[in-house]
């Protein structure tokens, strides 16, 4: 019998630089499909551009508001101008609140003091019955002319100071009994037990208060505080 022929492989015995150049060919920029991508750029560009213009209009739009914060006869009234007059007018302020709120967080921490949100509606709670029957929180939080949430971080604030500096307050029988017979008239509470806790309560804030200010200038003392604020 006739000897088959030997089919011939079809495995490709061209170098290995040359099938790496033929992958790559298409990527350089004289190549036909490198012309044909750019040549869809070119058809498309106007396209592009008018998202581009899209984009900008909308970054523009939800930035208005920051650029110019109103106008009066056509004249623009910036955002950089209301800003600068609220920094002039309570900026300083506004920074001491911040540095007094981190000090006492801080101090808090190092004494692991925790306030809950608990503790905080609890708070709330007594300084409504203290105000009386018809009072509510919305004309409370009308009356002072803060949020709700501002108001639950001022009661929280209170009450770490409270926690901080009130573990070693002792009040008196005799005090309370006191305080009773001079300041009945403006106690809220109708049974015996409400009005010697109102009053311990009151007596409590009082020596909070007078706690207060040396504990305070003492703990700005022993902080590293730099204001770049004027």
């Amino acid at each position: 019998m006739p000897r088959r022929k030997k089919s011939k492989s079809t495995t490709s015995t061209k170098p290995m630089h040359e099938m790496i150049d033929r992958k790559t060919e298409n990527l350089l920029p004289n190549s036909p499909t490198a012309s044909s991508k750019m040549s869809r750029f070119y058809q498309h560009r106007w396209a592009y551009f008018f998202i581009l213009v899209l984009a900008v209009v909308a970054l523009y739009l939800g930035m208005k508001g920051y650029l110019v914060a109103a106008t009066v006869d056509g004249q623009p009234i910036f955002g950089w101008d209301v800003t600068h007059a609220m920094m002039s007018r309570y900026g300083a302020q506004t920074l001491d609140s911040i540095i007094s709120e981190r000090l006492v967080a801080k101090a808090a921490a190092k004494a692991g003091v925790v306030i809950t949100q608990k503790d905080v509606d609890a708070k709330i709670n007594d300084v409504l019955k203290s105000l009386g029957p018809n009072v509510k929180l919305d004309d409370l939080l009308a009356y002072q002319g803060v949020t709700k949430g501002d108001f639950e971080n001022q009661v929280k604030l209170q009450l770490t100071v409270e926690k901080l500096l009130g573990k070693d307050i002792k009040i008196a029988d005799s005090d309370i009994d006191d305080y009773i017979a001079k300041n009945k008239d403006t106690l809220t509470a109708t049974d015996d037990a409400g009005l010697r806790e109102e009053a311990r309560q009151a007596l409590f804030s009082q020596a909070v208060s007078q706690k207060i200010q040396p504990w305070f200038t003492d703990l700005k003392a022993k902080a590293s505080i730099v204001r770049l604020l004027k």
